[in-house]
């Protein structure tokens, strides 16, 4: 009789995309790695975030700690689908964070349409990719509506790219206080 560890995730059949969403320090980057380390080297973790200040270089220590060995780092803080292209010989890639790339896009002056089809190069890359791609994403949108337009455009823009994402994925979580509520399965199409 075989016994299966609460946190792992089944070899899918075929690769699939997967989406991990929820709010800030909710556990998603954690759920993420836990689903990668049940896939066989070699994996890769591709990191959106960018070192622009003490705090940041902080975060990014804690998470690489985090992560642990096993993992192959690819630093793509723009360009999400080169980076998938590189990563073509993982059996799993982890994207972490949609959100922190969306900020980076924005603050380097790329237009909403330069934004949709940058967003629509990496999902096609994501989709064609030979191993499961696991991608997370902040839920920004469940509180007040921001004071400022470029706040505004931020949090809508990562409202529409969350649903996109989650409506071309396989898999769909979301984490709230460390726990996860899957909306979405290959089976069945939506939440079991």
């Amino acid at each position: 009789m075989s016994t299966t560890h609460p946190t792992s995730t089944p070899h899918p059949v075929r690769p699939e995309l997967r989406f991990i969403g929820g709010g800030a320090r909710s556990g998603k980057s954690n759920a993420a790695v836990q689903q990668a380390l049940a896939f066989d080297t070699p994996r890769v973790f591709i990191a959106t975030a960018q070192a622009l200040d003490d705090e940041m270089r902080t975060r990014i220590a804690l998470h690489q700690q985090e992560r642990e060995e096993g993992f192959d780092t690819l630093e793509a803080p723009h360009d999400l689908a080169e980076a998938l292209r590189q990563s073509q010989h993982a059996k799993v890639v982890i994207i972490d964070c949609l959100t922190l790339w969306l900020s980076n896009l924005l603050f380097a002056g790329h237009s909403d349409t330069d934004i949709d089809k940058a967003t629509n190069a990496w999902l096609q890359e994501a989709e064609n990719h030979p191993g499961t791609v696991i991608v997370v994403a902040n839920e920004v949108g469940l509180g007040i509506v921001p004071g400022d337009a470029l706040s505004r455009r931020f949090r809508d823009l990562a409202g529409r790219l969350n649903q996109r994402v989650a409506a071309r994925a396989d898999h769909v979580e979301v984490r709230f206080f460390g726990l996860s509520m899957t909306l979405k399965t290959p089976d069945t199409g939506t939440g079991a």
